[in-house]
C-alpha cells in the first residue's frame, strides 16, 4: 500500500487532516441530530475561510471551506423554509 500511494515518510499532520475529520463529525452529528448542527459546520467554514484570507490563501482551502459553508447554508435553508 505505501508503494502504491508512493508514502516515502512518517505521517506528519496537516490543517487538512483535522478539516476532514470535522467535515466528517458535522455530517454525523446532521444525521444524528438533524439540520440545527448545520449552524456548527456554517461556524466552522466561515471561520475557515476567515483563516484562509488572512493567512494561507491556498486556493484549494478556500474551495474546501467555501463548499461547506454553501452545503451548510444549504441545510439551513431546509431546515427553516421546510
Amino acid at each position: 500500500m505505501k508503494e502504491f500511494f508512493g508514502i516515502t515518510e512518517a505521517y506528519k499532520f496537516e490543517w487538512n487532516d483535522l478539516r476532514a475529520f470535522i467535515q466528517v463529525l458535522n455530517v454525523a452529528l446532521i444525521m444524528m441530530f438533524g439540520l440545527s448542527v448545520s449552524w456548527f459546520g456554517l461556524a466552522i467554514a466561515v471561520f475557515g475561510l476567515f483563516k484562509d484570507f488572512s493567512k494561507h490563501r491556498h486556493i484549494n482551502d478556500i474551495v474546501m471551506h467555501s463548499a461547506g459553508a454553501l452545503l451548510n447554508i444549504h441545510f439551513l435553508l431546509l431546515l427553516y423554509r421546510g
